[in-house]
């Protein structure tokens, strides 16, 4: 009788697919998967693009006032002339990197593209809570991205007033900065239109069984997520609307009496706050910085508990750390505004409150390296790039402690230390996971693996490479080099010793580049002659490997049910060492 209900129950589900057309099917699907994978591969294609914005700058920074070489041309100019970067131009692309890699390329695949694809398979969901607001977050996430792209061809170039677009200098800025402003609107439409689908949906569509405390640790940190979007981006959302009337209408929320620009007086009406700026711009983007890391640390905890054949050590715990991360998250934002003379009270508060959300990032790290001992570790690229994450990510957190007290940060703010600590989160820490969970959730996607020797060259190079690109600006930035440096800084006589690091990040940028062709034909390669695989090849217990690979509309075969906690490996007495959570006693 099972058997009969199952066949049903697929053939209505290929039914169902069969009779939309094409455009519904793949292009204004409400399939979560479908969402998940327009989400993932938009999102790869803006942080390629913003990793070449990178490499460009690099080429500045190493060898100033020596021309692009091959594509210097293509610039036009106005923007470098006899291909020789402006720094008008060099601000540009500066703005523009940190946008795109960060609100176009790592939140939208670490949230829209693996939270819409993984998160229902993994709660037995048939699909999201609300599948037209999910189609209408993609595209409206998609229009904010080519909004903030077409500013390029507005008149006087992109915004060029850096990611966090501080004020009066946004203000002012040429007309880039507005079109930065309205695909910034748009793009954080797009993420509380996701976060309120996401919460709905794990909340209310769990199958029958899963408690809270069998939820796998990724749905978790996606929970979690969720809610930092909810109530983050709102401020940023409404401070963007009214930099935009101070641009457009006349307004001066955020212009102060007394401005000259070019020896010549602004007329505004004055009476604005330049750090009401700031105050809302980093409520909303420290806990941006959870929202990129924690989808990580879901990712690897995933992929740790897979390869080490082992359940999580310390799941309760690992849980409440996230949840009292996300908590925290919001109270610590001004540790990115010492030196803007917020007196000695409240800066000892937000030093307090910062060390202690070092708290739970360190009890999951702790928690995730304990869980490798005594594994029986399966070497496969996904756990080589997460275990490349835990001491990325621990590099990461600990240069970031120096900046959490005023009387170090004096020193440190503004100069090229930040800007490694903030990389060695984002970049080896957060993509090197994101690449993990691409390598091992693919299988499911596609019903095919990639391959595991252009995989672990992948890895290997960009292990390398993401270290030489961002070491050293650890070292120059204790050297005491500022940021958003034109020329690399070689008007300053004190880094002159530090100089030569320039070179080394350069080039180290561009082997960083090389290898990811590496991963471009894999993936390529591997969606069609990538070698076919069963349902559950890593033989893992959460319950998207109960699904079919790659999964039919609705997901499962059949209702899925759970019976145990998410990670009952090597269970002793067991007949295999995997114990799937749909899988009866």
């Amino acid at each position: 009788m099972d058997n009969v209900t199952t066949v049903g129950h697929a053939h209505a589900h290929a039914d169902h697919e069969h009779e939309l057309p094409f455009w519904q099917r793949y292009v204004f699907s409400q399939d979560h998967k479908v969402i998940g994978i327009q989400y993932a591969i938009t999102a790869l294609l803006f942080l390629l693009l913003g990793f070449t914005l990178m490499m460009i700058m690099r080429w500045q920074l190493a060898y100033p006032s020596q021309p692009i070489p091959f594509i210097g041309g293509l610039f036009g100019d106005a923007n470098a002339p006899g291909g020789i970067m402006l720094p008008e131009f060099y601000n540009q692309l500066g703005a523009m990197h940190g946008t795109i890699m960060v609100f176009l390329g790592v939140v939208p695949l670490a949230v829209g593209g693996f939270g819409n694809f993984v998160v229902p398979l993994q709660i037995g969901a048939p699909d999201m809570a609300f599948p037209r607001l999910n189609m209408a977050s993609y595209w409206v996430y998609f229009v904010g991205g080519v909004v903030m792209l077409a500013s390029f061809f507005a008149p006087g170039g992109a915004a060029n007033s850096g990611w966090t677009s501080y004020v009066p200098l946004a203000v002012i800025a040429t007309q880039g900065q507005t079109w930065w402003l309205i695909g910034m609107t748009c793009l954080i439409t797009s993420s509380l239109l996701g976060a309120i689908n996401f919460i709905v949906t794990m909340v209310q569509l769990r199958a029958p069984g899963l408690t809270w405390m069998r939820l796998p640790f990724f749905v978790w940190t996606q929970l979690v997520t969720a809610f930092l979007l909810l109530l983050a981006f709102p401020p940023l959302e409404a401070a963007a609307f009214l930099q935009l009337m101070d641009r457009l209408v006349g307004t001066s929320f955020f212009l102060p009496s007394g401005l000259v620009v070019s020896g010549q007086a602004l007329e505004v009406s004055g009476g604005g706050s330049a750090l009401l700026w700031q105050h809302l711009f980093w409520f909303l983007a420290h806990p941006e910085v959870y929202v990129l890391i924690l989808p990580a640390m879901g990712i690897v905890a995933e992929i740790i508990a897979n390869n080490t054949r082992k359940p999580l050590w310390g799941y309760r715990p690992m849980v409440y750390s996230v949840i009292f991360l996300g908590f925290m998250s919001f109270i610590v934002w001004a540790h990115h505004m010492f030196l803007t003379g917020m007196g000695t009270y409240i800066s000892a508060f937000f030093q307090t409150t910062t060390m202690i959300i070092s708290i739970p990032s360190v009890i999951i790290l702790s928690a995730l390296f304990i869980s490798l001992y005594g594994g029986s570790i399966r070497f496969t690229t996904p756990m080589l790039f997460a275990l490349g994450f835990l001491p990325m990510f621990g590099i990461g957190g600990l240069t970031g402690l120096p900046l959490a007290f005023a009387a170090s940060d004096i020193h440190l703010h503004d100069t090229l230390y930040v800007i490694g600590h903030f990389h060695y989160v984002v970049a080896p820490g957060t993509i090197f996971a994101l690449f993990a969970g691409i390598y091992y959730w693919f299988p499911k996607a596609t019903g095919r693996k990639m391959n595991e020797l252009l995989g672990k060259i992948h890895f290997w190079g960009s292990f390398i490479f993401m270290n030489g690109v961002f070491w050293p600006m650890l070292i120059q930035g204790l050297a005491g080099m500022n940021r958003r440096m034109y020329d690399g800084g070689i008007q300053y006589q004190h880094v002159q010793d530090v100089l030569q690091w320039n070179s080394v990040m350069s080039w180290s940028a561009w082997g960083l580049g090389l290898f990811q062709i590496f991963f471009i034909i894999n993936f390529f390669r591997s969606i069609r002659n990538g070698e076919k695989t069963n349902n559950n090849p890593w033989e893992a217990t959460t319950l998207e490997w109960q699904a079919p690979s790659p999964p039919p509309h609705g997901n499962f075969l059949s209702p899925p049910e759970v019976h145990r906690g998410p990670y009952e490996y090597s269970v002793p007495g067991a007949a295999t060492d995997f114990t799937p959570q749909g899988q009866r006693s």
